[in-house]
């Protein structure tokens, strides 16, 4: 893919408006930003130049341990909310945002706009994402945090599902 140089400087220019630290990506074209979300703690974001168009690419989360078709399910419902942007999978199942702009539209508005409904998508299903996809794991971390006595701290936001947990997995929830 040939990178149109004219593009990649207003992308550069846009971010800088924006006042969103970027750095250099290992592709010709691209730009790395990283995020910082409220659910999911950071979402790191590739913003790759064309000749064309601006495609964006960003993880989500990963395969999911279980519940696939219900997890899979609540993303495409998702998509159908989403300007612009759409959740894929990936061969190993793992979730990204993608998208594509065309290059003209590239200005600081726009990318604002861009990156705020990525961050939203990336971040604000998280919790969801990982109820509906990792729940049996999560259990298990809880007992295991539970009876060493470690840290529940970042299974705080699910402590509701998870206390009474402590007995084993035959503990009703």
């Amino acid at each position: 893919m040939s990178v149109d140089e004219e593009s990649l400087t207003r992308l550069r220019a846009a971010l800088d408006e924006v006042g969103v630290d970027y750095e250099e990506g290992a592709r010709p074209g691209e730009l790395v930003v990283t995020l910082p979300g409220e659910r999911k703690l950071r979402t790191v974001c590739s913003l790759v130049v064309g000749s064309e168009a601006l495609s964006v690419q960003a993880f989500v989360i990963r395969n999911p341990d279980e519940n696939h078709a219900a997890f899979y399910r609540y993303l495409l419902r998702r998509n159908l909310r989403m300007p612009g942007l759409a959740y894929a999978i990936d061969g190993a199942g793992d979730v990204y945002l993608t998208g594509r702009l065309p290059a003209r539209a590239i200005d600081a508005a726009t990318l604002d706009q861009l990156l705020g409904t990525v961050l939203t998508a990336c971040d604000e299903p998280f919790n969801e994402l990982l109820v509906r996809g990792f729940l049996t794991s999560m259990r298990a971390e809880w007992r295991w945090r539970i009876s060493r006595g470690e840290s529940t701290a970042n299974l705080e936001a699910f402590r509701h599902l998870l206390e009474g947990d402590e007995q084993g997995p035959d503990a009703s929830v």
